[in-house]
């Protein structure tokens, strides 16, 4: 017969719980009423907000966003799952990581990754900081379980209970290391399928972990990335569905980065129906993440702890399928990629709130943190607690104008064979020779949503510096590139604020912004390092 399989504590674990909980009660902290937080946080892989990702969690939306708040400006600091998910980890911008794609050589889960920044990521302050009993279950980074990176052994510090999925995103014939130790599964749905083994052992964690403290839950979800395997129940879903037909779908990118240019057309064919196809596998893996949501959700409140936990919901970056003709990935500046969902339901957050506040994935970890009493500025993260914002205490003329997204682009040092015209140094290429990636496919940018600007600025680092900006409330869909029109003032404070984003680091990344009225900008103060690139930005708007 099978029995539930409980989560055995070290003894050093078990001393840690007795001194903490000694503590709760030296201090008077164990009574239920004043005992912190409980936080859980559930990252999907690759859910777009800009192209409909959210429509098939009735249930998600429901019970998190109609309990709580959504965010309409949530972004990512990079649109590619590593150095994302890096950001959300150490709150962080890439350029201070140092995590810049998916391979270990892009210091994915790498050993100097280990060394720099695992200790200091927001779970294992809340855990050491704070005495949360802290578990995770899912999608890590994309290299963890590397044998060049301590194989599945290496269990990050800060983790109570840990199950990380070796390497990237799969649904079944996966490695799991749980708590350090190897745990293969096969195809058989009934115990094998990702998206449900982690909302089991979800539960399990909820039903066997400490009452004595408060407890941080991450689950990372592999849907909808691909291979976008659904349950079965739900492989016939959405039969009818394609891929929105936005106004920008299918259309050439003429005043765009060369990458975006060089993308045929209208679309082949086939090109349209393998886009389309992925679409609805993509909703489809969508509705078992719908299912542990409810999972989780229905166990805290039978338990009595939905009241006294707040609950996160976000993606670590969108998506696009035939947006200016690009069949299907993420890694590019538009809204379609950085724009990700973001609810949150919890103690002091009315229901049925909407935020137009600009909010960024570095925000995650000082918001948890503050949630738990940490001060946050006493760490090195970037970002910013909006737990200010979700209780009704801020309002927009007191709150960041801007925030910085940046991707450092992958190449091929060879040609692809099967598009020898297009040289070396392109990536990610359909058999339409349409390139998703390439080396110069390297920019910065800022978001700026304020009361009287929604702008995107976004400069590559090319030899030419291209410059692309976006007014994006009379532009949603980011057709027309108004680098050459926009008032050269302007121009010119974006350009100085991009510069002053890429060297922050800490409180100084929280600096106010264009459209800040507390904003400063004095032309003799720019980087000598950069002056190239506003002398050719000039050059190149005449």
């Amino acid at each position: 017969m099978r029995t539930s399989r409980r989560f055995p504590l070290p003894a050093p674990t078990c001393l840690l719980m007795c001194v903490t909980l000694w503590s709760y009660l030296s201090d008077g902290l164990f009574a239920q009423p004043n005992r912190r937080p409980n936080i859980v946080f559930i990252l999907t892989d690759d859910l777009d907000v800009a192209i409909g990702g959210l429509s098939p969690l009735s249930k998600t939306k429901k019970l998190i966003g109609d309990a709580g708040i959504s965010f309409t400006n949530a972004f990512v600091a990079s649109p590619l799952c590593c150095p994302s998910r890096a950001s959300i980890l150490t709150g962080k911008y890439p350029h201070n990581h140092h995590v810049i794609n998916n391979t270990l050589e892009g210091n994915c889960s790498s050993k100097a990754w280990q060394k720099s920044e695992e200790a200091h990521a927001f779970p294992a302050l809340l855990k050491t900081l704070a005495g949360y009993q802290t578990f995770f279950a899912g999608k890590y980074l994309n290299q963890y379980g590397h044998s060049e990176a301590g194989g599945v052994e290496h269990v990050p510090p800060g983790w109570s209970y840990w199950v990380g999925l070796e390497k990237n995103s799969k649904y079944y014939n996966y490695t799991l290391s749980v708590n350090g130790k190897p745990q293969k599964h096969g195809a058989d749905y009934s115990k094998d399928y990702l998206t449900d083994k982690l909302a089991n052992m979800s539960l399990e964690f909820l039903q066997y972990k400490s009452n004595y403290q408060p407890f941080f839950m991450m689950v990372s979800t592999p849907a909808p990335h691909s291979p976008w395997t659904a349950a079965p129940q739900y492989q016939d879903s959405f039969n009818n569905t394609k891929a929105p037909r936005d106004p920008n779908f299918n259309i050439h990118g003429k005043d765009k980065h060369w990458l975006i240019r060089q993308a045929k057309t209208p679309m082949t064919n086939s090109s349209v129906q393998f886009l389309d196809d992925a679409f609805r596998k993509r909703w489809r893996t969508l509705l078992s993440v719908d299912d542990l949501v409810e999972k989780i959700v229905k166990s805290l409140e039978v338990r009595g702890e939905l009241d006294n936990t707040y609950v996160f919901f976000t993606s670590d970056n969108g998506y696009h399928t035939g947006q200016f003709s690009l069949p299907l990935d993420k890694r590019q500046l538009y809204e379609f990629d950085i724009r990700v969902p973001l609810m949150v339901r919890g103690p002091n957050i009315k229901p049925n709130q909407t935020s137009q506040m600009l909010v960024a994935n570095v925000d995650l970890g000082p918001t948890m943190l503050d949630i738990a009493g940490i001060n946050v500025n006493k760490t090195q993260m970037d970002g910013m607690s909006f737990l200010p914002v979700m209780e009704g205490k801020m309002n927009s003329s007191s709150w960041r104008t801007d925030i910085l997204v940046e991707y450092e682009g992958e190449g091929s040092n060879v040609s692809d064979p099967a598009c020898p015209l297009l040289g070396p140094g392109v990536s990610e290429c359909f058999p339409d020779c349409v390139c998703e990636d390439s080396y110069n496919n390297t920019y910065a940018c800022v978001r700026t949503v304020a009361p009287s600007a929604n702008l995107q600025y976004c400069e590559f680092d090319d030899n030419e510096v291209f410059v692309e900006v976006y007014n994006v409330t009379s532009d949603p869909y980011q057709l027309t590139n108004i680098a050459k029109t926009i008032d050269q003032e302007v121009l010119e404070k974006m350009n100085h604020r991009l510069m002053m984003l890429q060297s922050c680091s800490g409180q100084s990344c929280r600096t106010p912004g264009v459209y800040d009225p507390r904003y400063k900008f004095d032309p003799r103060q720019m980087f000598s390092s950069h002056s190239w690139r506003l002398s050719r930005l000039r050059q190149k708007m005449k």
